[in-house]
């Protein structure tokens, strides 16, 4: 007597996996200001912009004018920093992000205290390119007041 076993199996389950729409950035609603800090560095040699969140330690997105250009010596040239700054920009949207505080730097110390020629430019791209300007800062305002206070 012959057995024959037939194994049936049962059908597997299959799992539908459920898109959930991302967004990057916080959570706002439309027409809402977001502020971000774009931390403007601009020396002789290159010109870097870092937007981070408010408080500063989440950075956002972060573009130099070396990262735009292909010579050396264009690193530090208006034309890079706006190259940069559009970029920026454009990321900023991306994340939600529709309006910028302003911090520029130059090299200090005891260097030039002067912001490098791409300052302006970035600048003047990140307000054309549809960002809204809060406020405007400099960083050395501490060594151009030691000039005229008397400790």
């Amino acid at each position: 007597m012959s057995v024959i076993f037939i194994c049936l199996q049962s059908k597997r389950k299959v799992r539908e996996v459920k898109e959930e729409p991302t967004s990057l950035g916080p959570a706002v609603q439309p027409g809402q200001t977001v502020f971000g800090t774009a931390h403007i560095f601009a020396s002789f040699n290159d010109t870097f912009i870092h937007v981070t969140d408010l408080s500063g330690r989440e950075t956002l997105v972060r573009i130099t004018g070396g990262m735009k250009v292909k010579a050396d010596r264009d690193e530090s040239s208006p034309y890079a920093a706006m190259l940069a700054a559009q970029d920026v920009a454009q990321r900023c949207k991306e994340l939600g992000i529709n309006s910028l505080h302003i911090k520029l730097r130059a090299t200090g110390g005891n260097k030039t205290k002067t912001p490098g020629p791409g300052a302006q430019s970035a600048l003047r791209a990140l307000a054309r390119s549809g960002m809204k300007i809060g406020r405007i800062g400099m960083r050395l305002y501490l060594l151009l007041l030691e000039d005229f206070l008397d400790y």
